[in-house]
């Protein structure tokens, strides 16, 4: 099991390395877990005890949260005095994501209505 944590956190380092070196606007995190989804479609299939890290993780991800949390009541005020631009800023960005997401979904099923006839 200790392992597959390893595992885990080697493709997370990787990934923050390779962004840092590269220069690549992309976290870190997200470039792990690329490299781990490489790394499992190669191998074909997830590891038993892969998957019960994961799904360990997964089931205490609340407290990865208390970090950001803590960071959000420090600079409360700071927060507090640029409500109205992040506000907007959440609003539109929903807003443009909903829009986004129902474009691609009609595209594809306009696509598959097409292949099936």
């Amino acid at each position: 099991m200790l392992a597959y944590l390893t595992l885990i956190f080697s493709c997370q380092l990787a990934g923050e390395l390779i962004t840092h070196f590269l220069g690549l606007p992309v976290p870190g995190p997200v470039v792990g877990m690329v490299l781990l989804f490489a790394f499992l479609a190669l191998r074909g299939s997830v590891p038993a005890d892969l998957a019960r890290v994961a799904d360990t993780l997964l089931a205490h991800l609340s407290l990865l949260f208390v970090p950001a949390g803590v960071g959000v009541m420090l600079h409360f005020r700071l927060i507090a005095s640029e409500a109205l631009p992040i506000g907007a800023a959440l609003v539109v960005s929903t807003v443009l994501t909903i829009a986004v997401t129902a474009t691609i979904m009609a595209w594809f099923g306009r696509r598959g209505d097409t292949e099936k006839g």
